[in-house]
């Protein structure tokens, strides 16, 4: 199906394309396209106006702070982040994830920006982002705020930024003494769509000392699995440990059934996804 009309504008600094969502009422921004375009092309979305943010300069940086903190911006594509030096010497694990995303013309245009805020439920980053602790810098007229992403993610396709605001970029806390990060999935083929996602950052010195465990393709946004963070802080990384952490982790979650797997499949595949993150998080965090 052929695009609506629509009128395009590309500015070339942020507060020129802030300007330009505010003049309209029905404006979109456009970072990678990959999502945007083809909701455009079953008129499920039709602006009247789209914002292209290829030109606005700095979004498409990659920055590491004196403290370590890592800050990536909203129009970073996934090969960018694949490929980057400074995203694997800080936090690897989002480069891991960057090349497993659909093929590689898609890694080539998708922005990281435009997966969060898509809020897609089976996209790889906001689980992902929500188990390293990641903030969400939003420009807007008033001018920036920052959101954490446990609280970014509002819906299915709905998060913090609103219609005229923009996500301008991602800070990711440097990586604490003996932490590890992991991402396991499983996926309808080797780049399809996720079925279940689950996404571990944790410290691991002895015992496992804190925990982040996110679930992600069975609810509208991603999933904090509480009770199990609860069962492995403080306990030896031991496989026991980490089945027994694990079990009942299906059974908390109430996930949607589909084409491609029943709610009873997701919630069973759920505990089992996660004895593997855990267990690739504990590995990584003692080497």
């Amino acid at each position: 199906m052929l695009l609506s009309p629509v009128a395009y504008v590309r500015p070339s600094s942020l507060p020129e394309a802030l300007q330009a969502l505010q003049a309209h009422d029905n404006a979109r921004v456009l970072a990678g396209g990959q999502t945007l375009i083809n909701v455009m092309k079953t008129r499920f979305a039709s602006p009247e106006v789209v914002v292209d943010l290829a030109g606005v300069a700095g979004l498409d940086a990659v920055a590491v702070g004196a403290d370590g903190t890592l800050t990536i911006g909203s129009m970073v594509t996934y090969d960018t982040i694949d490929r980057s030096e400074a995203v694997r010497g800080v936090r690897p694990v989002l480069s891991d994830v960057a090349t497993v995303i659909a093929d590689q013309q898609v890694r080539n245009r998708g922005t990281i920006g435009g997966n969060i805020c898509a809020s897609d439920p089976t996209n790889h980053f906001p689980p992902l982002l929500v188990a390293l602790g990641a903030t969400m810098t939003i420009a807007g007229s008033a001018g920036e705020r920052t959101v954490s992403a446990d609280e970014f993610f509002a819906g299915v396709y709905m998060t913090a930024v609103d219609a005229n605001e923009i996500l301008t970029s991602i800070e990711i806390p440097a990586p604490a003494t003996s932490q590890g990060d992991a991402f396991e999935s499983l996926t309808i083929g080797k780049e399809g769509t996720g079925i279940v996602t689950v996404a571990v950052s944790l410290r691991c010195n002895g015992t496992i000392e804190q925990a982040r465990v996110v679930v992600g393709c069975v609810s509208a946004t991603p999933v904090r699995a509480t009770s199990l963070e609860d069962a492995l802080e403080g306990a030896a990384p031991t496989s026991e440990n980490i089945d027994k952490a694990a079990q009942g982790l299906g059974g908390s979650l109430d996930p949607p059934s589909d084409v491609h797997a029943s709610a009873e499949y997701r919630s069973h595949i759920a505990e089992v996804i996660a004895r593997r993150a855990v267990t690739a998080a504990v590995g990584k965090a003692m080497r």
